[in-house]
C-alpha cells in the first residue's frame, strides 16, 4: 500500500471537487482552488496515518509527514496553503494522538481504512479533468 503514495505529487489543476469550507465557489480568493476540500482531506488523513502507523510500529520515520512536505512544495503557492495544509495534517496527527496511547486492532483497521481513502483522493486529485 505505501507504493500507493510515493509517487504523489499534486499540481494546482483545477478540478470538479466542491470548495473548501468557508468558501465561495464564485470567489476570486487566491489562495483557494476548486479541489482543496479533498486536498485538505488528504493533509487530513496523511496526518492521521503518520501518528497511527508509528503508535503501531511501522517503523517508517518520517515517511508520511515528507509525503505531507512533498505535497506541500507541489501544490502551496502561499503562505495562507501552506498554513491550511499545515493545519489539516496537525488537525489529523493531534485528533488521534489524543484517543489512542497504544496500538490497537481498531487503530489498525483505521489506517487500513485511511490507507485506502487517500489512495482514492490522491488518485482522483490527480486523474482531475483539466
Amino acid at each position: 500500500m505505501l507504493t500507493v503514495w510515493s509517487g504523489l505529487t499534486l499540481t494546482p489543476e483545477p478540478s470538479i471537487a466542491a470548495p473548501a469550507p468557508g468558501t465561495n465557489a464564485n470567489s476570486d480568493d487566491e489562495h483557494s482552488r476548486p479541489y482543496d476540500t479533498k486536498l485538505l482531506r488528504l493533509a487530513e488523513l496523511l496526518g492521521s496515518i503518520h501518528y497511527l502507523r508509528e503508535l503501531c510500529g511501522a517503523n517508517e520515520g518520517q515517511f508520511w509527514r515528507d509525503t505531507m512536505l512533498e505535497v506541500m512544495k507541489s501544490e502551496s503557492t502561499s503562505a495562507v496553503r501552506r498554513a491550511r495544509l499545515t493545519t489539516s495534517f496537525n488537525q489529523g496527527y493531534r485528533s488521534y494522538s489524543r484517543t489512542y496511547n497504544v496500538c490497537t486492532p481498531i487503530a489498525r483497521a483505521t489506517i487500513d481504512r485511511f490507507l485506502v481513502e487517500g489512495a482514492e483522493l490522491a488518485d482522483g486529485l490527480i486523474k482531475s479533468p483539466q
